[in-house]
């Protein structure tokens, strides 16, 4: 069959950290006939070149060339591009790694839209990943329409026809952002753009070593020489506008704005911090005009127009000021609704760990000049922070905490002006709900709550939490759509996670009472602490001391709403012969269906069941058990101090 998909990976002494890459790419869910791999070994010196020539020998999808090292990963790419048969090319770096159904979830999104450029949703392991641009699926997306200037890396996975129609190549040699100089050409000049958001389909890793190449110090003459390239391209192929000013906003906030605010600036090297200020200043007064900074929010613009006016100092007080300033999120109700985890929240901003405060009365006021000093410049930023209030906006994001992949959740919020001091100042609050649907989220693994607040120059993330009385329960675990979800409060920082597929000790089944017990017959019923939204099928599973066997149970929803009643019929039959203790799955539908014991047994009595205490083990289960424990104790000491090399 034909080639769908070429992957295209530039390799320069990868190590270890290729492996992963290697894993994903067998693991892809296309048909391996659709899809081809082309390692290009830039003149690696490691071990690398002889373990991609044995993987190329023993798996036909893989192809390996080998060449001199260039100095950086255009080149590499362009060989790939070249040797390619595929209909698109997804560019991976070798460091990263693909979601297993990557490579087809993008072609078949790709090909239903007639896209040019697939760009997919991506998740950043200890790197920072574009967020906005994936809230939702944008089957034809623009610069204009939605943010993909925010993604400029060469993730993506492009038409090869369309790259030889406009003969786009990657830039070679040793240079930096090649990449936005290819990305921004192709963003500009495709027949179309589509966005796949609602499945990651890349894993943008830091290596534990952090010898990343984009985490290199770089030299910023060369660095911003490189830059104007890309701003080059933006201007082929745009007209002066506010399309071109948006899209050059895009480099003055995050190549330099966003490189000379708060810690990320102060903790550089004075000499060093100089330097970097002395490029940027020089191209943004070469290239930018007021429309680009004008539409950036108030901190930034303060930054920007400190550093068009070349006062260093006073970007390094600035930047003093701004480093104090975070976002804080209280937790309020967490609860059950109807299947969905309700979540109440508010959220605010904090200087040196204060709530800040604003002018009551503020009204916007355009920023012409560079303020005379930061006192000024902070009185202005407040200002135009209260003035914009009604843009503020709170979001709740679930991350994943093993991959890193994150999803929006639906929320509801207000703002509220809540009085502080003397009445002429306010704070700035945000009340939210957020409903999280456990159905909607890839299964398993466990979550973390992040809340991300909009609020005048400032966009930041931060945990939900803490929980502001110890005291504060939480909902317990739920069963819904075949899979159990737990809200809990982490120990001892006090966030919000979740953990979905939980089992075991943490469902709460050892807080049942035999008292609570009701046998009628061969039918019992028993209270449960699991929130279930209507009547959910179960299996139970009955264990003597010589066999097992399953039988089918009902969760309904508890009088009152809190929990819910487990019953089931039992035929006494079955149960003549001893003590059955009971053990519960609550989804056996799911992809990892486990039992959980309940703390009660069951016997056979006059044709019905009665309820009974659990046997104790005995004397020789009781020591098989305690060795595991200390065997199993021994193993993660061992594995752990492999890991860390005996430290």
């Amino acid at each position: 069959m034909p080639v769908k998909v070429s992957v295209i990976v530039p390799v320069y002494n990868p190590g270890i950290y290729i492996e992963d890459c290697i894993s994903s790419l067998q693991r892809q869910s296309l048909p391996p006939d659709e899809y081809e791999v082309i390692f290009v070994d830039d003149g690696s010196t490691d071990g690398t070149p002889a373990r991609l020539d044995a993987l190329a020998a023993e798996d036909p999808r893989m192809r390996v060339i080998h060449q001199e090292n260039s100095g950086w990963s255009g080149k590499p790419r362009n060989v790939g591009i070249e040797a390619s048969r595929g209909e698109f090319v997804m560019f991976v770096d070798n460091d990263d790694y693909l979601g297993d159904e990557a490579l087809e979830r993008m072609y078949d999104y790709g090909v239903a839209h007639g896209a040019d450029v697939i760009v997919g949703k991506m998740a950043g392991k200890g790197r920072g990943v574009p967020v906005e641009l994936f809230r939702r699926n944008h089957p034809r997306a623009t610069v204009e329409n939605a943010p993909l200037i925010d993604s400029l890396t060469p993730h993506k996975m492009i038409r090869r026809a369309f790259l030889d129609r406009i003969g786009l190549r990657f830039p070679e040699g040793r240079r930096r952002l090649e990449d936005h100089v290819f990305v921004a050409e192709a963003y500009l000049r495709a027949e179309n753009v589509s966005v796949l958001s609602d499945y990651v389909c890349y894993y943008h890793l830091r290596r534990d070593d952090g010898s990343n190449a984009g985490f290199e110090r770089f030299d910023p003459v060369g660095y911003f020489r490189n830059l104007r390239e890309a701003l080059d391209v933006v201007e082929r192929y745009t007209e002066p506008g506010p399309v071109r000013d948006r899209l050059f906003r895009r480099w003055l906030r995050v190549e330099m704005v966003e490189r000379l605010r708060a810690r990320r600036f102060l903790k550089l090297p004075d000499d060093y911090r100089r330097e970097l200020f002395t490029e940027i200043h020089e191209v943004v007064v070469e290239r930018f005009g007021p429309g680009v900074a004008a539409g950036l929010q108030p901190t930034q613009q303060v930054v920007a127009a400190l550093t068009a006016a070349d006062r260093y100092d006073d970007v390094v007080a600035f930047a003093e000021w701004e480093a104090g300033v975070a976002p804080r999120a209280t937790p309020l109700d967490v609860e059950w609704r109807d299947g969905s985890i309700s979540i109440g929240f508010t959220a605010e901003y904090v200087s040196a760990g204060e709530p800040m405060v604003f002018p009551a009365d503020a009204e916007a006021s355009p920023l012409t000049d560079a303020p005379k000093d930061v006192t000024e410049a902070v009185r202005w930023v407040a200002s135009e922070t209260a003035a914009r209030f009604g843009q503020a906006t709170a979001d709740l994001l679930l991350r994943e905490r093993s991959s890193a992949a994150q999803y929006f959740q639906p929320v509801e919020f207000t703002r509220e002006t809540v009085p502080a001091g003397d009445g002429e100042e306010v704070r700035l609050v945000l009340r939210a709900t957020a409903t999280v649907d456990p159905t909607a989220l890839p299964a398993g693994g466990v979550w973390d709550a992040l809340v991300r607040v909009k609020l005048g120059g400032w966009t930041k993330e931060c945990r939900l939490g803490p929980a502001p009385r110890e005291d504060r329960p939480a909902p317990g675990a739920g069963v819904v759509g075949d899979r159990t979800a737990l809200p809990y409060w982490t120990q001892p920082h006090g966030n919000l996670s979740l953990e979905f597929g939980t089992r075991g000790k943490r469902l709460g089944l050892g807080a049942v009472r035999r008292t609570d017990v009701t046998v009628s017959g061969s039918r019992f019923q028993v209270p449960l602490p699991l929130h279930v939204p209507g009547e959910t099928e179960v299996r139970l599973r009955l264990v003597s001391a010589s066999r097992f066997f399953d039988a089918p149970g009902v969760l309904s929803p508890a009088p009152g709403g809190t929990g819910s009643v487990l019953a089931a019929d039992l035929p006494a039959d079955d149960l003549a012969d001893g003590v059955w203790r009971v053990a519960l799955c609550p989804a056996p539908g799911g992809e990892q269906p486990r039992f959980t014991g309940l703390p009660f047994a069951l016997r056979a009595v006059d044709g019905g069941v009665r309820v009974v205490e659990v046997p104790r083990p005995g004397v020789a289960l009781r020591l098989a058990r305690r060795a595991r424990r200390v065997l199993g104790t021994a193993r993660r000491t061992v594995l752990s101090r492999i890991r860390t090399g005996g430290k």
